[in-house]
């Protein structure tokens, strides 16, 4: 237990693996949260730098919080590692990753979730947190078959996701709000009830 006034910190990672179709910009969407993080430490007058793609050869990818007045670390797995069988992973949260431009990709979702439950959800009534998140928003486009957000809302209800957000990794649209939902149900996994407090969140 942390003093009063004081930031608990929590020793053990939190463990996020990160599911979706090769392509749908998870490598891109992980580098993007880095970035963020960078920014958060440099000064502000500093120019924004452009992305810089993480290596999966670097895995786990390491971001530190501060949030609701503790501090964690989060440990997240991309699935596209050629080193790592992302189902011998034993992950606190899912991240399920769809690309917002491509019909196909949220056509795979049921599919996905349906491996989470099969891989991590071993005993019954057990429940991993999963949270989906839209990706290459700037890239959505009016039109016939277009994605809009009101249908991958009711997907996400449908498949029993906890939280949906959705971003532009190459713009940096709504990328804050997505790391800061996911630093939500991070948080969660900290707590004796599993419940949503509520509280700020810091990139660091």
């Amino acid at each position: 237990m942390a003093a009063p006034g004081e930031r608990e910190v929590i020793e053990t990672p939190i463990t996020i693996l990160l599911v979706g179709d090769a392509g749908c910009g998870k490598s891109t969407f992980l580098s993007s949260l880095k970035s963020i993080r960078d920014q958060h430490r440099a000064p502000q007058t500093q120019p924004k730098e452009p992305i810089t793609l993480l290596r999966d050869t670097n895995q786990p990818f390491v971001y530190d919080i501060n949030f609701s007045k503790k501090s964690f670390t989060l440990e997240i797995y991309d699935t596209s590692s050629a080193n790592q069988h992302w189902t011998t992973l034993r992950p606190d949260v899912v991240l399920l990753a769809f690309d917002i431009s491509e019909r196909r990709s949220v056509d795979s979702l049921k599919g996905w979730r349906t491996d989470i439950i099969r891989y991590f959800q071993r005993g019954e009534g057990e429940r991993i947190p999963v949270m989906m998140v839209g990706l290459k928003r700037d890239l959505r486009v009016e039109g016939e078959g277009v994605i809009y957000p009101q249908e991958t809302y009711r997907i996400a209800q449908e498949l029993r996701c906890d939280r949906y957000a959705e971003c532009s990794a190459v713009t940096g649209e709504l990328m804050p709000q997505a790391f800061e939902d996911l630093a939500r149900l991070a948080y969660a996994t900290t707590t004796e009830a599993g419940g949503q407090t509520k509280g700020g969140c810091i990139v660091m």
